[in-house]
């Protein structure tokens, strides 16, 4: 009887040469169906003029790939990503970049979350800022002491479950998570609204970064129940104000959401030195992390 290790390492060979054999490109982030029927559509497609040669199935494949591996876009491996036409790593980017001018990117999330709205725990939902190392500097780029780097800063709020909702839009690193937000959390509500996201009678979860007056009054205008930890350090006391610690420990899900995204290396650290690449990246991340759960369920 063949150890677990060698029947893996025999699996592993077999279907890299089945892959060799039948011309095959590899999908390790998502499978051809699930891009063809759940990417593909929301994407503009050239309807005259230049049109690619290649699939753009594989086209998103390569992207996907980028995505996940963080690799650079020189060292695609482009013979393996493509059955037919072998496309350059140019011409996958030339895509990408369209697709990341048009706002498309950001365009497919929000129709995947109103298309998937009843794959969403909506029972509680968590908010949380990440910086971002910027390696090559860019747009919205500044210094963050903390992380002794120059950084890039967004907020996310997520489901229950860590599936993420909303984004803000990115800004330097030396702002605060509270900094101007109010138009923040303004617009994160108007992309939720987009994808038909009920916000009143949400119970919101943050952490003692985001005790602030005009978050908690914010919130209230949009009928969500803030459960933000009390900040001591304010040297405020407010009786009115109520933790609900049960319902805050339920936000580790939000950290949890912090580990699938560092998954994809493409967004580990950042290397676009344009803010809208950047979001692009994040968008892409989104739709997998939903798609990918529900793949699961169905699996059920």
């Amino acid at each position: 009887m063949l150890s677990n290790s060698v029947q893996i390492e025999l699996f592993i060979i077999l279907w890299v040469t089945k892959l060799i054999h039948n011309k095959q490109p590899m999908y390790a982030v998502l499978d051809k169906d699930t891009i063809k029927n759940e990417i593909l559509p929301h994407l503009s497609v050239a309807k005259r003029g230049f049109q690619s040669k290649s699939s753009l199935i594989e086209v998103i494949n390569a992207i996907l790939y980028k995505l996940k591996t963080g690799c650079q876009w020189e060292y695609l491996p482009v013979k393996e990503l493509f059955s037919g036409k072998v496309l350059k790593y140019g011409a996958v980017f030339h895509h990408y970049n369209k697709w990341s001018k048009k706002g498309e990117w950001k365009s497919l999330w929000l129709q995947l979350l109103d298309k998937h709205r009843s794959e969403l725990d909506m029972s509680s939902v968590d908010l949380d800022g990440s910086h971002t190392p910027a390696i090559r500097g860019g747009e919205e780029v500044g210094c963050q002491g903390r992380k002794k780097r120059k950084t890039t800063n967004a907020l996310y709020l997520t489901d229950r479950k860590g599936l993420p909702l909303a984004m803000s839009v990115p800004k330097s690193g030396e702002h605060h998570d509270t900094h101007n937000i109010v138009a923040v959390m303004q617009n994160m509500m108007e992309d939720m609204a987009k994808a038909n996201i009920r916000t009143d009678g949400l119970f919101l979860n943050a952490d003692a970064g985001f005790d602030c007056a005009a978050l908690r009054s914010v919130l209230k205008s949009y009928g969500i129940v803030s459960n933000i930890c009390i900040n001591k350090r304010n040297g405020t006391t407010n009786d009115s104000i109520v933790l609900d610690e049960l319902l805050y420990r339920e936000r580790y899900s939000i950290e949890r959401t912090n580990a699938w995204m560092d998954s994809f290396r493409t967004i580990l650290n950042r290397f676009d030195t344009t803010l809208r690449n950047w979001e692009s990246w994040n968008y892409i991340a989104f739709s997998v992390m939903l798609l990918r759960k529900c793949a699961r369920k169905r699996k059920v």
